[in-house]
């Protein structure tokens, strides 16, 4: 089926590999932290083939089929919506519409995270919070292996 949802985001740069992080190539990967001007660079640089129309094959349009994959994951719609939402676009237009909706996606979780990490003090009192409860938590599961292990 089409819409598998284990399928595995590629490159931008090099369909046949899978996106990485630890891609030399910073045009190959889009990050949560990147901004709507970066991922929408990405995107339109994205690799794709001398056909202008936008459809779904992996084997023979790795590059196009990526596009769709991406824009179909980041609209939580099918793969089949994704390329009949394309329809009668040329490959240059559909970009547009995929960097969109990874726009869409991101950002609010981008916003997000530069929020707390403008405000370490909050951060710094959940991580206390979660070492008090976790401790509370691990307290009587440590008593019991001692009194098991005979350390009591």
């Amino acid at each position: 089926s089409l819409s598998g949802s284990t399928r595995k985001v590629k490159s931008l740069r090099d369909p046949t590999a899978k996106m990485s992080k630890s891609d030399p190539q910073k045009l190959a990967t889009i990050t949560i932290t990147d901004s709507p001007d970066d991922i929408a660079l990405k995107v339109r640089r994205a690799v794709t083939d001398f056909t202008s129309e936008v459809t779904f094959d992996p084997e023979t349009r790795p590059g196009v089929s990526n596009l769709v994959t991406i824009h179909a994951a980041m609209a939580m719609i099918s793969v089949e919506e994704a390329v009949s939402q394309a329809r009668g676009m040329d490959t240059g237009a559909y970009k547009n519409v995929v960097a969109e909706a990874v726009i869409q996606r991101l950002t609010p979780i981008r916003e997000e995270i530069e929020r707390l990490r403008s405000d370490p003090a909050h951060l710094e009192g959940v991580l206390a919070e979660g070492t008090r409860r976790a401790r509370e938590l691990a307290a009587p599961v440590l008593r019991d292996v001692r009194q098991r292990v005979g350390l009591c």
